[in-house]
């Protein structure tokens, strides 16, 4: 029994601890530079929150998801409206 909390408490602590990302992890999925991996996130383009007494960004694996599947439908119609 005390294997099965151990283990279903680290894949918890696994989940959350993936929630966020950093805007270096955001760069390196996206393969995109710092700044533009900021720019993004200041113009609200890619949703994200400040933490922390620094400020620092974190993008919510599921907006990052939500970001990428939006692109892919706004690719999917240009790439329509040009072929008309």
């Amino acid at each position: 029994m005390d294997n099965i909390v151990a283990a279903f408490a680290g894949a918890t602590i696994t989940a959350m601890a993936t929630r966020f990302l950093t805007l270096a992890d955001v760069q390196e999925i996206l393969n995109i530079s710092p700044a533009q991996a900021y720019a993004m996130v200041r113009s609200g383009e890619l949703p994200a929150i400040q933490v922390g007494g620094r400020g620092q960004w974190r993008v919510e694996n599921a907006q990052l998801e939500e970001f990428i599947a939006r692109k892919y439908a706004h690719t999917r119609a240009r790439a329509a409206a040009d072929s008309e």
